[in-house]
């Protein structure tokens, strides 16, 4: 498998990509001029040794070598020109001049002739390669020779610059991109020693000097420490972390010296699954992509046949026939035809989407899910981590007199570690170090209730109130009358409490709400915790179908109401614990923040920075995308209708199929590019 690269301004690489990830056929140029030497591995996304990038040349020496044949062949063709109409002379004719034209048009032609046999092998006969070739050599055959290099000449150039504009919208995501370094500062025996990231083990200790990027993921060591997680959030603001919290490869260390203990090998860390996302992103079509490629396969053969027929059929309805002629125009009809417009532009603007949403914050898992997001019309949601910030903080405590409180909470707070809820996460802060002493048996996670565990041979029940009554617990207080999230306790099947839970709406959620109705879309919360907490939270936001105490086949049984409207749905949520709902709805969409891995493999959609406000921004952008896509079929369509008539009527030259196919497709490609430069 051979490998592409995209670099950034200054000529550093910035990737490798699997050849034929995207679907334009400049990826031929680029394989054959611009990739040398590839030494790296897709798979594991490998980085290239210090010696390795020493043998890159700088940006301008690569994009000199790609117009180098271009130069080369029109440098031939203008002394060409000259000698013929410009410069008397004898000496210039016949086999001298035929060689001459012949050396103009092999940098140029050469490429392309091979790309034509090499897909005929492969099977693929009918290619835009094929019918360039066919064209100019034709009017080689024809004694055009002019025309044929010249035609050639301006193919290749128009290739180059797509080959640029393929490199540009990959440049776009590389703050997504596997930027870690290869070597990282590890402290063994109380000595710094330098080893080769992918070398060190789990459980290695990091030093981390301002300024420097971590290249594994770990757990923070140090006290404190200020992050830039620009590569993984597309934030840049400091995130401050203190001991004991999660950080990531790619994020850059903004102040003091820290320790980070290794948690994750090289490969797997968060970073190689976000790159592997991007990479992998452009292999799961749109539609509209998919028949595009379909149509090309078939509407290039029958574009072959019609050059033949135009070619040979006058012959029997034309009194002064002339073959060079009709075969002129046949020639004409062949490079107008060419579909490059359509097969390289479509795909790079569905790839610029997808890189505008990663520059964003915003992964989109395929460029099929860019044309789902634009035909969104209701958005449902959980409340918890998505409209809320999830950090919940313990209220009340509640307990019975006859129960030791300190007993309780503390086996409460050892049942509740089993669990990566928020809930949980509030209840340790609370209480504090987990009691070693206490040991559970048979613990056990009951969807939408809680959990269940044995300790000293009692039974210990944590949850909601829907948890006590599936197991006959009697209570003495009315849940409905508590506005806050309710833990419910029970022990040895006797109501001992319960703690109350409170949660903060994030800053952003209010301008999401305010932004998908302006975009018309309609907006529902789902969702597990008590009705009373989410109609509070809904009242606030102005979220009209708001409901509460759903278990998740309840929630299921909601969206199927949503879905028999026959409209596109989006569920925006956790992506693990609303898995059923994730899978019936038509985009799922993880507000995968910085931490759960399980949300980037499960949803369609990642949010990567936790903020709601990018789900309108997702939808913007897969309308826009979806917007320029149909633009430059339209385009590509509307001008080549217009010339393949003028062509087969004998109207149209050389230069105008040159501008209807290469001119075409530049614009398609600009007009593509655009997305990467807008502002959402």
């Amino acid at each position: 498998m051979e490998h592409t690269h995209s670099y950034d301004a200054q000529g550093k690489q910035l990737c490798c990509t699997e050849e034929g990830k995207i679907n334009v056929q400049a990826d031929a140029l680029i394989k054959n001029k611009s990739v040398k030497n590839c030494c790296c591995a897709a798979d594991d996304h490998e980085q290239h040794t210090d010696d390795d990038d020493h043998n890159h040349a700088s940006s301008s020496d690569r994009n000199f070598e790609l117009f180098l044949p271009a130069a080369i062949s029109l440098i031939a063709l203008l002394i060409a020109i000259i000698l013929d109409n410009y410069v008397p002379q004898t000496w210039f004719t016949g086999w001298l001049r035929i060689g001459w034209y012949v050396a103009a048009y092999l940098p140029v032609g050469l490429p392309v002739l091979k790309e034509a046999v090499e897909n005929i092998v492969k099977g693929e006969v009918f290619s835009e390669f094929l019918l360039m070739s066919i064209a100019t050599l034709g009017a080689f055959a024809i004694g055009e020779y002019p025309e044929g290099v010249a035609v050639m000449l301006f193919y290749s150039v128009g290739e180059v610059f797509q080959t640029l504009a393929v490199k540009r919208a990959k440049t776009n995501i590389k703050t997504l991109l596997d930027q870690r370094p290869d070597e990282v500062t590890v402290l063994r025996n109380n000595q710094a020693i330098m080893l080769k990231a992918e070398t060190v083990s789990i459980g290695d200790i990091i030093q981390l000097r301002a300024g420097e990027k971590l290249g594994l993921d770990g757990a923070l060591l140090s006290e404190t420490a200020s992050f830039n997680t620009a590569a993984l959030t597309g934030e840049s603001n400091p995130d401050t972390k203190t001991k004991g919290e999660t950080v990531l490869a790619g994020m850059i260390n903004l102040n003091v010296v820290s320790q980070v203990k290794v948690t994750a090998a090289y490969s797997d860390s968060k970073l190689s699954r976000i790159l592997e996302l991007v990479q992998n992103a452009s292999a799961q079509k749109a539609p509209t992509e998919l028949f595009i490629r379909k149509f090309a396969k078939i509407y290039t053969p029958i574009v072959v046949v019609l050059g033949v027929v135009i070619c040979l059929l006058p012959y029997f309805f034309v009194e002064t026939y002339v073959f060079s002629q009709w075969l002129y125009r046949a020639l004409i009809f062949l490079v107008i035809s060419c579909p490059c417009a359509l097969v390289i532009s479509i795909p790079l603007g569905y790839f610029g989407g997808i890189g505008a949403a990663s520059k964003n914050g915003i992964l989109f898992k395929g460029s099929n899910f860019l044309d789902t997001m634009s035909t969104i019309k209701n958005v449902v949601m959980d409340k918890t981590g998505t409209m809320t910030e999830g950090a919940f903080k313990v209220q009340e405590v509640n307990l019975k007199p006859d129960f030791n409180r300190d007993e309780i909470l503390n086996m409460v707070n050892a049942l509740e570690s089993q669990s990566t809820h928020p809930v949980a996460t509030a209840i340790s802060q609370f209480v504090g170090a987990i009691d070693t002493d206490i040991t559970l048996n048979n613990v056990e996670e009951i969807s939408g209730h809680g959990l269940k565990a044995e300790i000293n041979g009692k039974e210990l029940l944590v949850g909601n109130f829907r948890l006590l009554n599936k197991f006959s617990v009697q209570y003495d207080v009315d849940p409905a009358s508590i506005v806050h999230t309710v833990i419910a306790i029970s022990y040895d099947r006797k109501f001992a409490g319960y703690l109350t839970i409170a949660d903060s709406i994030k800053e952003d959620a209010q301008l999401t709400i305010d932004t998908l109705k302006q975009l018309g879309v309609n907006i529902t919360m789902l969702s597990g915790d008590k009705s009373s907490v989410v109609q509070f939270v809904a009242q606030k936001l102005g979220i009209k179908n708001a409901f509460g105490d759903l278990l998740p086949e309840d929630k299921v049984n909601k969206l199927k109401e949503i879905k028999a409207q026959n409209e596109t749905v989006a569920f925006v949520g956790d992506g693990v614990n609303d898995a059923p709902v994730v899978a019936l709805s038509d985009v799922g969409i993880a507000m995968g923040g910085l931490g759960s891995d399980a949300t980037i493999e499960t949803a369609d959609v990642v949010i990567q920075d936790d903020r709601p406000s990018k789900i309108p921004t997702a939808i913007a952008i897969g309308k826009q995308t979806k917007r320029i896509v149909w633009q430059n079929i339209s385009l590509a369509f509307g001008v080549k209708v217009v010339v393949l008539i003028l062509g087969a009527g004998g109207l149209a030259t050389m230069w105008e199929a040159v501008f209807a196919d290469v001119g075409v497709a530049l614009l398609a490609i600009l007009n593509a590019v655009r997305i990467q430069r807008m502002k959402f």
